[in-house]
């Protein structure tokens, strides 16, 4: 493994994660959180930013808190985008979206896929910024980036990064991932992601769900114990 500055390859796999400047939140309310969600999905495509594939779901999401009827365009917006997946700068594997930080397991597929993608989630902190009335940068740096180059790797990344917003109890309000989508036997009403590199090495979702929940207590355990040295070398 190694962090930026990695070179992104068309068909590999990544591990991408940002947080707050200065651990701030960077979700304040349920509608920052649906924004965010939904803005992973307008800047997912090869037309230039501002199209009309981007405003189309800018325009739903507005409407759709102002007048109501938000589930249901959600589903469509989410129609809408899978169905331009020729036309993605990346694919989703799995994300986790907490108040101060996210995670996002991508696979680029397009040239500079991952580069411009993350560049346009840039407009995420533009509307933070004018919500908020706040000026400056709202998350930390460049966001880190990890290569995911062998399959024991991916697999306990994606346990990592489905469970992170359970890790050490009980999920923020203001947090989702793309658990559902794994371990759920009907669809997730935010099915995004294309799970088959994973779920098709367990045949079953109760048996990626074990795994993963295994993989969480291992996670919770190490990070016990390393709090609990860390107290040590405090006194």
């Amino acid at each position: 493994m190694s962090y930026r500055k990695v070179s992104f390859v068309n068909g590999e796999i990544y591990h991408i994660f940002n947080r707050g400047v200065d651990k701030r939140n960077i979700f304040l309310d349920k509608y920052d959180l649906e924004r965010f969600f939904l803005s992973i999905l307008m800047f997912n495509s090869i037309e230039p930013s501002g199209s009309i594939y981007e405003k189309s779901f800018e325009l739903e999401l507005v409407q759709a808190f102002q007048l109501g009827g938000y589930a249901s365009k959600l589903k469509k917006l989410i129609t809408i985008y899978n169905s331009n997946s020729k036309n993605h700068l990346v694919e989703f594997v799995c994300y986790c979206l907490n108040p101060n930080h996210f995670h996002l397991v991508l696979a680029q597929k397009a040239d500079d896929g991952i580069s411009k993608f993350m560049h346009r989630m840039g407009g995420y902190t533009y509307y933070f910024n004018k919500k908020y009335k706040r000026n400056g940068a709202l998350f930390a740096n460049t966001f880190k980036a990890v290569h995911v180059d062998d399959n024991t790797q991916l697999l306990h990344l994606s346990a990592y990064v489905n469970l992170n917003n359970q890790i050490g109890g009980v999920a923020s309000k203001l947090s989702q991932s793309s658990w559902g989508e794994y371990v759920n036997d009907y669809n997730d009403k935010k099915e995004i992601c294309d799970k088959k590199i994973i779920l098709e090495q367990f045949g079953f979702k109760e048996k990626y769900r074990d795994f993963a929940l295994s993989s969480l207590e291992d996670i919770t355990r190490r990070k016990r114990e390393e709090k609990e040295y860390e107290n040590l070398l405090i006194e």
